[in-house]
């Protein structure tokens, strides 16, 4: 059986009654991400999730047992820890098979079980805020528990229509307790409602792309700043905090450049190690704001031990959703707790990174001055006349493109300009060429027709 894991509602009942938890990881030798790192990595997620880690066991395989993911003996040695220490709960560094979790549930039967993905989707629906965020990770978790609902009929309809606290996931997620049948109706449900406004969010995309306005999206490892970055460039007000998966909604603010220009610049929900591929299915249309994006800012954590792989995972996660061909800008956030030496090392793997402290508001000016270029490459250079009837093309001139000069003549204004793809057309039936310009000056000046 699923076993239901109770969070708490309050900072008060969190400081209260925190659970106590034992991360058990298998040590592969992989040398990208050591045993030790990712259960340190696991030990933050399990801290956000307001438990506090009281042991940790690791175990040499080559693979997961298929069983028990971990060999009965060192299952008896997990358990053992588990009651000296007062654990509760017992955390697995990787996404266990629904057989593993219940062989190792008879195993360790005075503890909750649970997997890495399972402590990810918890995180989730504790910091989803928005209509469309508690759909995707409803979603989310409804897919994952519909395999592992073992025995669990006897309560499901009571709490269905009666609601009940302590549920798993939390006040008004009970729909997570619903049998097999309840459940996949439920996720029929969940997927037409995200449709929906999955719909609502394409149009505001859409009316972005034809705006003409360059699309910037943040991207990253989750806890690279990404949202501290925002509100430095922005003023945007959203929250950032020193926690995994902090905020989960996308954010879109207009930011303007030094030449006046506009942009937007999106902040989008942060990658991890070992993703669930659910969650990335779940929030298709959040992630939506990254493919369709015309610039990347790939906002890296420079101080952090494993900075170099956590960039490879947001790579992984790129190339999943189909953006890895978007153009990309590197990042390298928190210089300021960066030693020289560690700056240096990244400079001279990525020369082309751009090197911030989004928190001291240090190296904004350059990252600036970065996107404008990358902007102008995506411009082409448009010489235009524009006749005194089409004022409304002159004022989106001033407001969408970066205009390099402005003449006032007999014909119209004169407008020299770096024009987005998405307003050529918008402009092109007034496109003249030098050539032209001259021949009709040479022609005022001679009095000719």
């Amino acid at each position: 059986m699923a076993r239901r894991r109770q969070y708490p509602e309050t900072a008060e009942e969190l400081n209260e009654h925190r659970e106590r938890a034992v991360l058990v990881g298998i040590d592969r030798g992989n040398t990208e991400w050591p045993v030790e790192e990712s259960l340190a990595e696991l030990e933050r997620l399990a801290h956000t999730a307001g438990t506090d880690v009281v042991g940790t066991v690791t175990q040499r395989l080559d693979r997961p047992n298929p069983r028990t993911f971990i060999g009965s003996g060192k299952a008896e040695q997990v358990a053992s820890l588990a009651d000296s220490a007062g654990a509760t709960t017992v955390i697995l560094d990787d996404e266990l098979t629904p057989s593993q979790q219940a062989n190792l549930e008879a195993l360790l039967p005075n503890v909750n079980v649970l997997d890495r993905t399972q402590l990810i989707l918890d995180i989730f629906g504790m910091h989803a805020t928005s209509r469309e965020g508690k759909l995707q990770v409803e979603l989310a978790q409804l897919e994952y528990l519909l395999p592992r609902l073992r025995g669990m009929w006897s309560h499901l309809e009571r709490e269905r229509l009666g609601g009940g606290r302590g549920a798993r996931f939390g006040a008004g997620e009970s729909q997570l307790e619903v049998d097999r049948r309840l459940a996949r109706k439920r996720i029929s449900e969940l997927k037409l409602d995200l449709a929906a406004v999955s719909g609502e969010r394409d149009l505001q995309r859409k009316r972005r792309a034809r705006s003409g306005v360059l699309r910037v999206s943040l991207v990253g490892y989750t806890n690279a700043g990404k949202s501290t970055l925002l509100n430095a460039l922005t003023n945007a007000g959203v929250v950032a905090e020193d926690m995994l998966f902090a905020t989960l909604d996308s954010t879109t603010r207009r930011l303007t450049l030094a030449e006046g220009r506009e942009v937007t610049l999106t902040d989008t929900v942060g990658f991890i190690h070992k993703l669930p591929h659910g969650l990335v299915e779940a929030f298709k249309s959040t992630l939506d704001e990254v493919r369709d994006a015309d610039l990347l800012l790939h906002v890296v954590d420079g101080s952090a031990s494993q900075a170099e792989a956590q960039m490879r995972a947001v790579d992984e996660v790129l190339h999943e959703i189909g953006a890895h061909r978007t153009p990309r800008l590197l990042v390298v956030n928190k210089t300021d707790r960066m030693s020289a030496e560690d700056r240096a090392a990244i400079a001279r793997r990525h020369p082309d990174a751009v090197f911030v402290s989004a928190a001291r508001s240090e190296g904004l000016d350059e990252l600036m001055r970065r996107i404008a270029g990358e902007a102008s490459l995506s411009s082409p250079t448009l010489t235009m006349m524009v006749p005194y009837t089409r004022g409304d093309l002159v004022q989106l001139a001033h407001e969408r493109t970066h205009l390099v000069s402005e003449r006032h003549t007999p014909e119209g204004t004169r407008i020299v300009a770096k024009v987005p793809q998405e307003l050529v057309r918008r402009f092109e039936e007034f496109q003249v060429d030098d050539g032209q310009m001259s021949g009709r000056s040479a022609q005022r000046k001679t009095g000719g027709s």
